[in-house]
C-alpha cells in the first residue's frame, strides 16, 4: 500500500477546472479545497499507475502552480502486521 497526501496550488481562475481534472485521475481523492486555489488531495497506487505517476500527472494540469508532497505512507501488505522481513 502506498498513500501520498499532497497540497495542490492552482491559480484562482483555474481552481475549479483543476479540481475536476484531479477528481478524474484514477485513485485520486480531493479531501478539501480552499477559496484561495489550494486543494488537499490523497492518491494511492493502483494496479495500473503508481501514486508518483498520478502526482506527476497533476503537475501537468493547466492552471496548477505547484504540487507538494506533504505525507507519504508505504506498507508492504505481503508481510504480516508487526513482522519485519529478514
Amino acid at each position: 500500500m502506498n498513500i501520498c497526501g499532497c497540497l495542490v496550488h492552482a491559480t484562482l481562475e483555474a481552481a475549479d477546472d483543476v479540481r475536476r481534472a484531479i477528481e478524474a485521475i484514477e485513485s485520486a481523492e480531493v479531501h478539501a479545497a480552499g477559496d484561495d486555489g489550494r486543494i488537499v488531495v490523497v492518491v494511492e497506487d493502483t494496479a495500473t499507475a503508481t501514486a508518483a505517476d498520478q502526482i506527476m500527472a497533476m503537475h501537468q494540469i493547466p492552471g496548477v502552480i505547484s504540487v507538494t508532497l506533504t505525507y507519504h505512507h508505504f506498507e508492504d501488505l505481503s508481510q504480516p502486521a508487526g513482522c519485519a522481513s529478514s
